[in-house]
């Protein structure tokens, strides 16, 4: 039997974190079948479902789309990728956040959130929300109470 490859604590496998994506958009088809059998109970869309998930990834698997330099290297950090600890004064930052995905190892950046809000707000597609988005349930919200 081979020796196990000692690894950083809390770093999960390679295998592992595919799997676990793997896992989260197989259920997502799940998820949109049971609001939508719980929004045929009730009679009503109150129940509403974010695709966070996808709405991360689109901009992670293909930044250039989204005008992004990288979603691989945060704009502050430090170590490998600028992904090890906190964003601090010791930190390398870069010259231009615009240009990334991620501000540190965790955070978008202010652009990325801007997309984000973007897609299950103003979107009109069911792509990230469903079965309505943020603007309609504001829009709705306001009907009612006007």
């Amino acid at each position: 039997m081979r020796p196990r490859r000692a690894r950083a604590a809390g770093k999960p496998r390679r295998g592992v974190r595919r799997r676990a994506a793997a896992r989260c958009r197989a259920l997502q088809p799940a998820a949109r079948r049971y609001d939508q059998g719980l929004n045929a109970d009730l009679g009503n869309d109150v129940f509403v479902a974010v695709n966070a998930y996808r709405m991360h990834m689109d901009f992670i698997s293909d930044p250039a789309a989204y005008g992004f330099v990288t979603a691989k290297v945060a704009c502050c950090g430090q170590g490998p990728y600028n992904g090890v600890g906190r964003c601090t004064a010791a930190s390398s930052v870069c010259p231009d956040r615009s240009v990334y995905a991620f501000w540190d190892n965790f955070h978008p950046t202010e652009r990325a959130n801007r997309i984000i809000v973007s897609q299950f707000m103003m979107d009109g597609t069911q792509e990230y929300m469903h079965p309505i988005n943020l603007t309609t349930i504001l829009a709705v919200a306001a009907a009612a109470f006007n």
